[in-house]
């Protein structure tokens, strides 16, 4: 009798979790497309669903420390929507300078390292255990050992390959070092599948190196196989959000992240604006920007990006200015790193495609660049044209509003897109089924 009563509350607890997981999965902040996903994933698999949705089924959290926000500002075109929508004020006197080829992004992260005078600010989703890594920590031990402060946070889950042995000689010479949302997430005050994909190196407040890199040698090495991809370095006003940014991050790992000042003054005249994103934004205010600012084009939405993986309304979004007329042109690699992605990816750039939309494929390496113009707008940062990097990433974007930064992010397109075939590849129809199913699955993934 005891065995049976076990078992009926097994069961019993069982159906409850089920049906809680459901309701969860239904959340107003989930789009249709995750929450049908998931739903589908619980009634089909329950043993395996559950489990997994309460490890990666959740995509909104607190903050210690609020996000920048900016005042709310109307008017025609894409150029005002972010501000619209409470990201920080786009800002003047900035200086942005961007490094698109292996060897010019390391020469401008050493420069803003050896410019350090008083703390060193780190905030990285890859940090590798090769040449680069090992060399970038060390110049990092250096400066800690100098008497700068030396601040590190990785996310563990894409540095599980990070190089220990130097990160504990940074620490014992006085650098802290912390991981964001380490394994099991769920006694850290974390989520499994909420990951930290910001890239930031900051000096004194005053000189920053961000973009889309990270520290590894398919970033920074010039040896054949290195990855296209593009950073900046940034000075000026705008850096003051990146401290506040860096400093909310911070808080989340439970240590004080202090007050110190940006040193903001006028270094230039590209007039930018920080955009950032994650789970603790309620309004996904780059997703939501990135929709209404493509909903407003009428010259042109041109994206690179190294995954192509939409949500429902962004895809919509680029279709319908195509059928507008609005030159849409999406590159990207032929291959990518990511297998699972280019499934996924499939039936999106057919969809795009048939609507009128230019795929760029790059012919050989991978590219991870990520950038988008929409009309006179320029978006350059750490976020990829996905749903994980839309709506469950911690990300980084920089908007640029000014004409000659604008032009230079189009230069680096075009430049781009001379090293691409255009159209789709010819594919099979089970390839085209598996697409389909994994496109299904692209919420969850």
């Amino acid at each position: 009798m005891s065995l049976l009563f076990f078992e009926h509350i097994l069961v019993v607890l069982g159906v409850l979790a089920v049906a809680a997981s459901v309701v969860l999965a239904l959340h107003r902040s989930r789009s249709p497309q995750s929450s049908a996903a998931w739903i589908l994933f619980i009634i089909l698999v329950p043993y395996l669903a559950v489990p997994l949705f309460i490890a990666l089924g959740f995509r909104k959290e607190r903050r210690r420390l609020p996000l920048p926000r900016g005042s709310v500002a109307t008017g025609p075109g894409p150029g005002p929507v972010f501000t619209a929508l409470g990201c920080p004020d786009p800002a003047r006197g900035n200086r942005i300078a961007f490094h698109d080829t292996p060897e010019a992004a390391p020469q401008a992260l050493w420069q803003v390292l050896d410019s350090a005078e008083e703390r060193v600010d780190v905030l990285l989703y890859v940090l590798h255990r090769d040449a680069s890594g090992r060399e970038f920590v060390r110049r990092l031990t250096a400066l800690a050992r100098r008497g700068v402060a030396v601040r590190v946070m990785l996310d563990w889950l894409g540095s599980l390959g990070r190089p220990r042995a130097e990160l504990a000689e940074l620490a014992a010479a006085g650098g802290q070092v912390h991981i964001f949302s380490p394994f099991p997430a769920v006694f850290s005050g974390g989520r499994l599948n909420l990951r930290n994909h910001r890239k930031l190196v900051m000096a004194d407040g005053r000189l920053a190196w961000a973009g889309g890199r990270n520290v590894g040698d398919e970033y920074l090495a010039s040896a054949p196989g290195a990855w296209r991809d593009l950073s900046f370095t940034l000075e000026g006003p705008v850096l003051a959000e990146c401290v506040a940014l860096f400093r909310s991050d911070w808080a989340v790992t439970g240590h004080d992240p202090g007050a110190f000042p940006a040193q903001t003054g006028a270094a230039g005249e590209a007039l930018l604006q920080l955009i950032p994103a994650g789970p603790d934004d309620p309004e996904d205010r780059l997703h939501n920007g990135l929709v209404a600012a493509i909903h407003r084009a009428d010259r042109r939405v041109w994206i690179a990006t190294p995954y192509y993986v939409p949500s429902e309304p962004l895809s919509a979004a680029l279709c319908t200015a195509a059928r507008r007329g609005v030159d849409v042109r999406i590159a990207l690699p032929a291959k990518s790193n990511q297998w699972t992605a280019d499934l996924a990816r499939g039936a999106y750039l057919r969809e795009a495609a048939a609507a009128g939309c230019r795929i760029l494929r790059q012919r050989t390496g991978m590219l991870h660049a990520k950038a988008a113009l929409i009309d006179d707008l320029g978006l350059t940062g750490s976020a990829n044209f996905d749903l994980r990097s839309m709506l469950l990433n911690f990300e980084m974007m920089v908007a640029c509003h000014d004409a000659a930064t604008v032009a230079a992010l189009e230069a680096r397109f075009l430049a781009l897109a001379q090293d691409c075939d255009e159209g789709l590849a010819p594919t099979g129809s089970l390839r085209r089924l598996a697409e389909g199913v994994v496109r299904l699955g692209a919420p969850i993934l």
